[in-house]
Formats: structure tokens, C-alpha cells, sequence
């Protein structure tokens, strides 16, 4: 059993690889897997609740609930006072469950249909609750016996541990089951413990907030020695490059930032946005960078350290351009210069609404290909308005989503937003699992678009240069102080 974190580049399956490994893993072991999970799941509820007396077990009426019932009869092998609401029948639940009821009604556990209301007033926050209720293959609303399970084991006074994933997230997409404001019908686990391999859905979406600390138990399967490939890979942990003695400032790249709406334009200025991109790429140690507004005026507020220029005086061929952030309207027009002459581009914000409206500049972006590396950085709506369909099918297969972007334009794609995917042709996609809800605030994303210019003028390749951005971008955001509230423009100035 392993704790799963964001340092290793930890394997993701969906459903349909899950189904494979459990298959094959099931014909080679010697004991039934739902014995190895539920042992596994007792020991891990002893590790976490070491004094408690009393725990609870809800329990589904499929395998998941099959997982709880012999984690039940451990526990209650080993002394506990266990006692198990199970929501299956003898006459439908599958084989495995049905053998896990029998061996626990015949070593004396309790069990009963409902949550045990007058039982668990007597629990305290030393007790433990066991969700086994729903796991892998759960994909609708529930119904009103689960729900008020569910709202039974949300007012537990102790731990929760769930199996496999929390009651209510489907596991294939982070989402909540039935509509996405049901997160009243959905546990908040304190620990997650899942089985054979990594979910995505625990790693993005609401299941960032719903899975409390992840384990994972493989029950054999090794990932390394698999014959079926992961659907993605946790995104690691990156440290920023190091700049030796003997290098200057053109040994780490210039980089440009194209952008700003001026007030002239529209009545709304958005030069800030343009600002904090260069910022983040001034102090992310790109070796120059150049602000270069639409308005083709210097920006007063800028910091000193930036150069800034007239974007059609740029030798875009020879820098690492960022465009689109604060761009508005105003972006357009210059479109078609920016995607056919810049050498390397990161495109954010407006210069992603741009491309969405416009075919001629789609066919431009898809130009680019592996000449010109690219990395566009959209949030759900824009990648929803690239694929001409809605935010909440985006959102339903996030990985799907970013990988359909990275075949239809040739490039490297960061599908902003909880479990941030990156993707690109020729690569596992990545799941990012730093960051947290502080950097949901106007600007964050201008600051990754700077970051990411900024390690690709450093001479990473486009895909490894987004994976090492949103990772340091998020951990920047993990062990940011309590007491200090978390704005683009200091994050900007506390990157490296």
C-alpha cells in the first residue's frame, strides 16, 4: 500500500483499462481480489483510526460493497465493534459480494439494511466510518436509500474512509454523480483508499476536495510490467533550472508578451493582464523579456527590469512570444503574424477566442505543428469554444478534451482548471495534482502563461515545459502563507 502525492509520475486508468487489469489480475491470483481489498482496506482503517472501538461499515450492493464487507469481518476478527449496513440482497449481489455476506453474517457481524441511527449517537471522533457504498463503475444520481446514507455519513463525528472512491464523484471524470450542484448527495472522505491502479477522477474536479488523502493498494497489479498503457500520468514535481556561473542573459532566452487591450479600444483596458504574464517571466529567469502592448504605448506601471517595444518592431522569429492575455477585440487583427512568424508561442486568453472564431487562423495555429512549438493554455470554456461544443462535455471527459485539442491543432495543450491535463502528440498526458482553490483569482492564468514562455526560452521542449509551469505554478500556490492572501501580481514576483 502506497500513498499516493505529486512526486512520482504515478499511472492513471480509466474504467476500460481498469476493467482489463482487474480481469487479468483476477485469473493469476490465488485468492479472490475482493479478499486482498478488504484486507487491505482493515488495515488501512486500523493505520488511520488505531483507537477506535466502534466503526461503522455502509456497504453497497455490488462488489464495492463486497470490499467493505470483508474489511467488516477483519475488523471484527480483530476485536472490533463492527457493525455494517448493507444496501444489496442475497438474491442479486454479485458472486464475490454474496460469498463476502456469507463469511461475514456466519462470523457474527452485525448487519442491518439502514444506517444504524441509534448506533451512531454513541460514536465519537474516534470512531471510523467505512464508505463502501459505490466504486468504479458508478455513473448516475443515486437514489433516496443512498442518499441518506450519504447524509448519514456526512454528519459522522469520526474519520471516513472511502473505498475505491467517495460515494457520489464518478471516478472516470472528477465530476459529482446526477447534477453538478450534487455535492449534498456525495461524502467528503477524510482518506481514499483505491485499488489496482490511480483513478482520474480522484486527481480532478470536486474530487480534489472529496477524496481527502489517497491510497493506493495495487493488489498485485505492477504498473511497470503491464501490457496495457495508463490513460495518463500524475504530473511530478519539477525544480526550476539552475543558471550556472558561467552563463549570461542570453543563454536562458528573450521572451515576449504580446497583449494588453487598450482603454481607446473598447472603453476596457487590460494591460495588467500583459503585465503579469511578462512579470512571471521576468522573475521565472527568462533572460530578457519584452512587453510589447497593442496600444503601442509603454506601460507606467511596469516593472523597470521589462523592456517594452512596439510588438511590429519584434523579431518574433527570434523569441519565445506569449500572446492573447488581456487582448480582447484588439488581438485579432494581428493574429496571422503572430502564428506565422513566431518561432516558439505560448497562446492564452483572447488569442485562443480569436482562433476559436476565426477557421483561417485554426488552419494557421494547425500549420505550426512540430516546426514551431506551441503550447496553447485554454480554461474550460475556451477549449469548449476550440472543439465547438459545451463547457460541461469538456468537463465530463477532461482528458478526452485535451487530447482531441492536441490532435486537432498539432500541439502541446494546457486544459487549465482542478487537475490541470496537459497533453501533446507522442505523450502520455499528464494530471496535475498541485495547486489548490487560492488560484482561483483573476491573473493566475496570465502568470502560467508567462511561466511556461519562460522555461521554454530556457530550452525545454514545449510538452516538458508546461508540465514543469503548472506544476511549479501549482506548488506555489500549496505553500503559499495562511495569513497572506494570494494575488496574480505576488505570485508573479515569488516564482523562480
Amino acid at each position: 500500500m502506497q500513498k499516493l502525492s505529486s512526486s512520482s509520475l504515478w499511472p492513471v486508468y480509466g474504467q476500460d483499462a481498469l476493467r482489463q487489469l482487474e480481469n487479468r489480475l483476477q485469473s493469476a491470483s490465488p485468492r479472490p481480489l475482493m479478499q486482498l481489498a478488504g484486507l487491505a482496506s482493515a488495515q488501512l482503517a486500523l493505520a488511520i483510526a488505531p483507537h477506535a472501538q466502534r466503526i461503522w461499515v455502509a456497504a453497497g450492493p455490488g462488489n464495492n460493497g463486497g470490499d467493505g464487507l470483508q474489511a467488516a469481518w477483519h475488523l471484527h476478527q480483530w476485536g472490533k465493534q463492527v457493525i455494517v449496513s448493507w444496501m444489496g440482497s442475497t438474491a442479486h449481489a454479485p458472486p464475490d459480494a454474496l460469498m463476502a455476506w456469507q463469511r461475514a453474517s456466519a462470523a457474527g457481524v452485525a448487519l442491518q439494511s439502514a444506517a444504524p441511527e441509534a448506533w451512531l449517537k454513541n460514536m465519537d471522533d474516534q470512531d471510523l466510518c467505512i464508505d463502501a457504498l459505490l466504486g468504479l463503475g458508478a455513473n448516475r444520481a443515486l437514489g433516496p436509500e443512498m442518499q441518506a446514507c450519504v447524509q448519514a455519513i456526512q454528519k459522522f463525528p469520526g474519520q471516513v474512509l472511502a473505498l475505491d472512491g467517495p460515494t457520489g464523484l464518478n471516478l472516470e471524470n472528477g465530476q459529482w454523480l446526477g447534477s453538478p450542484d450534487a455535492q449534498s448527495a456525495a461524502v467528503h472522505a477524510d482518506h481514499t483508499l483505491t485499488f489496482i491502479a490511480a483513478k482520474p477522477g480522484l486527481f480532478m474536479g470536486h474530487g480534489r476536495d472529496a477524496c481527502g488523502q489517497i491510497w493506493l493498494d495495487d493488489l498485485g497489479h505492477r504498473a511497470n510490467g503491464s501490457e496495457v498503457p495508463p490513460q495518463a500520468l500524475l504530473n511530478a514535481a519539477y525544480a526550476p533550472p539552475n543558471k550556472s556561473h558561467a552563463s549570461h542573459k542570453g543563454s536562458y532566452g528573450d521572451v515576449a508578451v504580446i497583449g494588453g487591450e487598450p482603454m481607446t479600444f473598447r472603453g476596457m483596458g487590460m494591460t495588467g493582464a500583459a503585465v503579469l504574464a511578462a512579470t512571471a517571466a521576468l522573475h521565472a529567469g527568462a533572460g530578457r523579456v519584452i512587453l510589447s502592448l497593442l496600444s503601442g504605448q509603454a506601460a507606467a506601471h511596469a516593472p523597470p527590469d521589462l523592456m517594452q517595444r512596439d510588438w511590429q518592431r519584434l523579431a518574433l522569429e527570434q523569441l519565445h512570444v506569449v500572446c492573447g492575455c488581456g487582448g480582447g477585440e484588439a488581438i485579432r487583427a494581428h493574429m496571422p503574424e503572430v502564428l506565422q512568424r513566431s518561432t516558439q508561442l505560448v497562446l492564452d486568453a483572447d488569442g485562443l477566442n480569436a482562433v476559436a472564431d476565426d477557421p483561417a487562423l485554426q488552419n494557421l495555429l494547425r500549420q505550426r505543428a512540430d516546426l514551431k512549438p506551441t503550447v496553447i493554455t485554454p480554461h474550460p470554456l475556451e477549449a469548449a469554444r476550440l472543439l465547438n461544443t459545451s463547457t460541461a462535455q469538456v468537463q465530463s471527459n477532461r482528458l478526452q478534451a485535451a487530447q482531441n485539442l492536441a490532435a486537432m491543432f498539432h500541439c502541446t495543450i494546457v486544459l487549465k482548471g482542478s487537475g490541470t491535463v496537459i497533453a501533446a502528440p507522442g505523450h502520455t498526458s499528464r494530471i496535475n495534482t498541485s495547486g489548490n482553490g487560492r488560484l482561483a483569482t483573476g491573473g493566475t492564468g496570465d502568470v502560467l502563461a508567462g511561466l511556461v514562455g519562460a522555461r521554454m526560452a530556457q530550452g525545454l521542449g514545449s510538452f516538458e515545459a508546461a508540465c514543469c509551469a503548472v506544476a511549479q505554478h501549482g506548488q506555489l500556490a500549496n505553500d503559499w502563507p495562511d495569513d497572506l492572501p494570494l494575488t496574480a501580481s505576488a505570485l508573479a514576483q515569488h516564482l523562480r
